[in-house]
This record gives C-alpha cells, sequence and structure tokens, in this order.
C-alpha cells in the first residue's frame, strides 16, 4: 500500500519559480505554511493560500512557485494516489470538465485538512492490517466526493508517462534511449518520433524527470545534496548543481536556506 499512497512533508526557504513541472499521478498539496502559484497553459494564473488543497491531475505540466512568509519557511504537505485507488471511487461517475485541470479547495469553505487527518491517521497507525490501509486509504477520496470534489478516473496512456515512469524505477542508470526504445517494443527511431509529440526529445525528459526528483528530495529530505546528485544519476554534486541552477535558477541548497 505504500506504493498506492506516498505522503510527504515540503518545506522551501527561498521563493523560486520551477517552469515545465510534470505531475505523472494524481498530487495534493496541503498548503500550511506560505502560498502557491501555479500557472498552465489552459487555466492560466491560480493562487493557493495557507490552508488551502490544491489539486494536480495526473498528465499535468505547470510552472509552478512556492512562496514563504516573511521569516518562515513555505511548509506543505504532499500526498499522491494511485489511478486504481481513484478509479475505486470515481470510476463510472461523470467527472465534469473542470475537474480534468488543476483545482483549489478552500479552507474557508471545505477544510480540506479534514481529507490530510484522515491520510496521516491511516498511515501513521502501523498496527492495521494491509487490507484495512487500503479500505482506509478510500476515505479521504470518498470525503473529497461527497464535497462534489471530483478527480478523474482515466488519463490517456501518454509517451511522456510512460517513459518517466521507467525512468523513475532506477534514476541512477546510466539509461540510453536504445534501451528504452527496446522496453517499449519499439526502434529508436520510431520512439523518437513517438516522443516528438510531448516536445520534448529522450535527453531532455531524462534530465528533467532527474532533475524534478532532485528538487523532491531537497524539498523532503535532509540527505546531503552529494547523495541527491548521485541517487538521480549524476557523476557529481558539481554537475547536478549546475543542471539544477540552469534548469531552475537556483542553487540546490538554497531550497533549504535563504540565499545571502
Amino acid at each position: 500500500m505504500q506504493s498506492k499512497v506516498s505522503i510527504f512533508t515540503i518545506s522551501q526557504a527561498t521563493t523560486a519559480t520551477f517552469v515545465d513541472l510534470y505531475f505523472r499521478l494524481t498530487f495534493l498539496f496541503f498548503i500550511e505554511q506560505g502560498s502557491k502559484r501555479v500557472f498552465t497553459a489552459t487555466q492560466g494564473e491560480m493562487v493557493g493560500e495557507e490552508g488551502d488543497l490544491m489539486i494536480f491531475p495526473p498528465a499535468s505540466m505547470v510552472t509552478m512557485e512556492n512562496r514563504p512568509v516573511l521569516g518562515a519557511d513555505y511548509r506543505a504537505v504532499g500526498v499522491c494516489f494511485t489511478h486504481d485507488l481513484i478509479d475505486a471511487v470515481y470510476d463510472g461517475l461523470p467527472i465534469p470538465e473542470e475537474a480534468r485541470g488543476l483545482q483549489i479547495v478552500r479552507a474557508s469553505r471545505h477544510q480540506p485538512a479534514d481529507v490530510l487527518a484522515l491520510v496521516q491517521g491511516t498511515m501513521n497507525n502501523q498496527d492495521l492490517p494491509e487490507t484495512i490501509r487500503e479500505h482506509r486509504l478510500l476515505e479521504p477520496l470518498i470525503w473529497l466526493r461527497e464535497q462534489g470534489i471530483f478527480l478523474p478516473t482515466h488519463v490517456d496512456d501518454q509517451s511522456l508517462s510512460r517513459v518517466r515512469s521507467l525512468i523513475e524505477t532506477d534514476l541512477s542508470r546510466p539509461w540510453k534511449a536504445e534501451e528504452v526504445a527496446a522496453h517499449f517494443a519499439m526502434s529508436e527511431a520510431t520512439m523518437r518520433r513517438w516522443l516528438s509529440k510531448t516536445g520534448q526529445g529522450f535527453a531532455k525528459i531524462l534530465l528533467h524527470t532527474r532533475l524534478e526528483h532532485g528538487l523532491s528530495l531537497l524539498q523532503t529530505t535532509d540527505a546531503q545534496v552529494s547523495q541527491i546528485a548521485l541517487e538521480c544519476g549524476f557523476k557529481t554534486p558539481s554537475h547536478f548543481s549546475d543542471a539544477f541552477r540552469k534548469r531552475f535558477g537556483i542553487k540546490p541548497k538554497d531550497i533549504r536556506s535563504a540565499a545571502d
């Protein structure tokens, strides 16, 4: 069940804008301190405030800015659900068009902290049998459904999602386009045409997947930057730092402590 629902405590010391972040699965951000500004190509700018829940649909690509408050870090809790859990609650229901984009559940109206409490209570109870744990992890989704908040149950099996899912199985592996193509039973040339519809080539997908995982580790763990660099498939910490700064405009260390 740990693989079906993941929960992360997210902390960031410095305001930073992250361009073209990709969310392969449904992701819920419960904002505890600070605010989150998000821009999507179809919905424009949306801002989540302290106490709000922001729901990112699967296969979404966004530009995102986490904004700490004066004298304190930005803080949020992220919860990731796999497709099968969402299907168990929403399959067969008519999903409104607005549910296929980014959604904000306002604290003043819906009290989304109750949803987070359900998830944390279940995940932290080590005495629960797995079958009971799985059943209880449906409760937060049922709560959302009963509040009139819908999540899409079916997402196109996009090439970008499938390739990133494979890379994420072992980020430290020196992936080559030829072996990835073979995994999907196609030639390298066919795979490149397949990926061309995403606007990203294989090398860019590989780099972005590694850097975005590195960003997540910086925000959710205390691991050393050097350790994160190796885990994400970079040969040296300096290579990781240079690529990270080029992509996000900020040094990895500044995610955790305000820049001088």
